[in-house]
């Protein structure tokens, strides 16, 4: 396979400065000292990215560099997809970096005129890509949501995403009514044995694409800062080897989903590894690297958007 070259084109360096501006919000003294150029040659590549459509509020132009990651990742996991976007710096939200790259992935799917059933996970950047999508009609096909909507405390989950997609495209949607983690096993199962509950689940489980946020399951873990788990909980899943989740089902360094902790009551469908349909990951972030490398490598999921920083961790891993 060709490589391309990394030595950066100014069209390289017009449309990572255009970024970084318009999407990362850095100011022009900021993208010099990132870059490692001038204020006036930062502000000179700004100007150019937009004078040459480089940016319409999505990145337009494939930088070389991120095409040769998504080059490594294709080649060692076998990806069905690749989307890395440049990173906006230390310090910034990476899902502001991914959000675009993962609404086109979507909106991609959405123009397909074959009807497909579209199951969605729930998160910081599924929230990210919904509200990066354009308005569209897909009345051929439907959305379904991977997990339960219902929070600890009774209301509807905060990340939860398949209503909002569906307002914006039209499509008709299923949420999964149960609650994201149940009180008990068997609470959990008498959910799952209702007749409508069923029927969300089985539309889920046959689902042709699947795209879902990566949690990590380190002490800053998403499900504990949202509430879902508590603390003794999180310890003792990290005590079997606890890496990442998707979902809400979480897994080990292996990819491999465990058999303790609130796995015993979570909510929805399992994702299920090694399955021939797209399912991509959207997530980026240091903390994610370990729950997304591990991700890949059992085939949980078998496409990525992410940023630079973070698929080269994964690479280095």
């Amino acid at each position: 396979m060709s490589r391309i070259d990394s030595e950066p084109s100014l069209h390289d360096e017009a449309a990572r400065a255009g970024w970084l501006y318009y999407v990362g919000g850095m100011t022009q003294d900021q993208i010099a000292t990132e870059l490692g150029v001038s204020r006036q040659r930062a502000q000179r590549l700004v100007s150019r990215a937009m004078a040459e459509g480089l940016i319409q509020v999505r990145l337009s132009h494939r930088i070389g560099s991120c095409m040769n990651l998504e080059s490594a990742l294709t080649e060692r996991y076998g990806l069905t997809r690749a989307r890395v976007v440049p990173a906006l710096g230390p310090g910034a939200d990476p899902v502001r970096a991914t959000s675009p790259a993962a609404a086109a992935e979507l909106e991609r799917m959405l123009r397909m005129p074959e009807p497909k059933v579209i199951a969605l996970g729930t998160g910081r950047s599924m929230r990210g890509m919904v509200d990066a999508l354009e308005p569209m009609e897909a009345e051929q096909h439907r959305l379904v949501s991977l997990i339960g909507n219902i929070a600890p405390d009774g209301s509807a989950s905060f990340f939860d995403v398949v209503m909002r997609i569906a307002d914006k495209v039209r499509a008709p949607h299923y949420p999964m009514p149960v609650p994201v983690i149940s009180t008990t096993a068997e609470e959990n199962a008498a959910f799952h044995a209702l007749a409508p509950v069923r029927r969300v689940v089985d539309l889920a489980t046959k689902a042709d694409v699947v795209f879902v946020g990566v949690g990590q399951m380190s002490n800053d873990a998403p499900l504990l800062a949202d509430g879902f788990v508590t603390r003794s909980e999180l310890d003792e899943m990290q005590s079997a080897g606890a890496v990442g989740e998707v979902a809400g089902w979480v897994y080990d360094s292996q990819g491999q989903y465990l058999e303790v902790g609130t796995n015993r009551r979570t909510g929805g469908v399992r994702v299920a590894p090694g399955l021939p349909r797209p399912a991509i990951g959207i997530a980026a972030g240091h903390s994610k690297v370990c729950a997304i490398a591990a991700a890949l490598q059992s085939r949980i999921i078998n496409g990525l958007v992410t940023d630079e920083t973070t698929a080269s961790a994964i690479l280095t891993l």
